[in-house]
């Protein structure tokens, strides 16, 4: 064997260990087969991408936007927040069916979701877009009538930025759109959906909180963080809720 020869097998075998290294290294293949059907069907979804100044990048499924290996790469996506408040004041909680991917039998606002990348969810102008997507998911989830819930009779006040992981495989990072609505509406929630639902007060929210911090009860990092800071001073000022509308800046959280 010439030294030429040597080389030649010295780099074949080098090619097939970096081969098996790059095999053995690969990430597996996220399965879904142990999840609920009918929530993996909406993984299907196609989100609205973004960048970090809520600016259409481009769409992607639900199931790619919420994978935390692709958030850790900056993946992004828009969404919304919507609270409704009945006529007693009290907010309307629901609890995330146990069913859900992403944060299971926790308690959350009345209702959280994503506008889709459609051409009447892209829409823009006064964030229609976004209220009718709020509109489409209160009849999904919580099954209230659409006519119920149309986009002009929800206020739209601000935008909050956050990331969570709910477990090691997936999570949220969104620019969240903040809805309010006062109103009395009909209840005919989605179990697949809502394992349960309830109307609190102040004090009945904030014990709630105290509770999640003694790791009583699960609530969702997004409400939690809206709670923390500007959900109270909202509700207090329900019937000028004006004065709180910005629609310019994004609260990073």
């Amino acid at each position: 064997m010439n030294i030429l020869q040597y080389f030649r097998i010295v780099i074949v075998i080098v090619g097939i260990e970096v081969r098996h290294l790059q095999t053995t290294v690969r990430m597996p293949e996220i399965t879904t087969d142990h999840l609920d059907e009918k929530q993996v069907q909406l993984l299907a979804e196609m989100c609205i991408l973004i960048d970090e100044n809520d600016h259409k990048i481009g769409a992607d499924t639900k199931k790619n936007c919420h994978l935390n290996a692709n958030i850790d790469k900056g993946l992004l996506h828009r969404a919304f927040s919507v609270f409704i408040f009945n006529s007693e004041e009290k907010l309307l909680l629901q609890q995330r069916s146990d069913a859900k991917i992403t944060f299971p039998g926790c308690f959350t606002n009345t209702c959280c979701s994503h506008p889709l990348h459609t051409d009447s969810e892209l829409e823009e102008k006064d964030a229609i877009g976004v209220r009718r997507a709020a509109q489409r998911r209160l009849e999904a989830e919580l099954g209230i009538p659409m006519d119920q819930v149309t986009p002009d009779e929800m206020t739209y006040l601000t935008r909050i930025h956050y990331k969570a992981q709910s477990d090691g495989v997936w999570g949220e990072h969104e620019i969240d759109y903040i809805l309010f609505m006062q109103k009395n509406v009909e209840l005919n929630p989605d179990p697949n959906e809502i394992k349960s639902h309830c109307y609190v007060s102040k004090e009945e929210l904030k014990e709630m909180l105290e509770k999640a911090k003694r790791k009583e009860l699960e609530i969702t990092p997004w409400f939690s963080l809206i709670a923390e800071t500007f959900l109270f001073k909202w509700w207090d000022n329900l019937q000028n809720l004006k004065q709180f509308m910005d629609h310019n800046n994004i609260h990073r959280m």
